[in-house]
């Protein structure tokens, strides 16, 4: 946890995913401070004609590698979520190509229980997973 759903163009190669969800991953642990095996991503391909990005008139412009990030969370906190959007971009552009300009970042944040990571169970509240601790 977090589940991130990146949501981009169908025409990707494996190999173009892989590095997507790398880079991501490398971002996430340094910005949330999660443990390595901590990865749940699911990628998403559309038509062109079936996921529109604009710039909500900002001016930003979008090309073929727009990716859309959903990132569902426990709250994190703005700096680390502002530090995660600063640090994805980087390693998104370092090792994929994708320009700055082409990620949009949404982060919906919920509670302890809402996660089940199998079994029937919400490992937070039973205590199988540790909670956060408290700054």
């Amino acid at each position: 946890m977090p589940l991130l759903h990146f949501h981009v163009y169908e025409g990707r190669s494996e190999q173009e995913i892989k590095t997507l969800l790398d880079a991501a991953h490398e971002a996430m642990l340094e910005a949330f401070q999660v443990p390595p095996g901590d990865r749940y991503q699911i990628v998403s391909e559309h038509k062109p004609s079936h996921m529109i990005v604009e710039d909500t008139g900002l001016g930003i412009p979008r090309t073929k590698n727009v990716v859309l990030l959903q990132v569902f969370s426990r709250p994190r906190g703005e700096e680390a979520n502002q530090l995660f959007y600063r640090l994805l971009v980087e390693r998104l552009e370092q090792k994929c190509g994708i320009s700055p300009s082409d990620v949009m970042i949404s982060v919906v944040e919920n509670g302890d229980a809402h996660w089940s990571f199998g079994l029937g169970r919400a490992q937070f509240l039973t205590g199988e997973l540790p909670l956060p601790k408290k700054s």
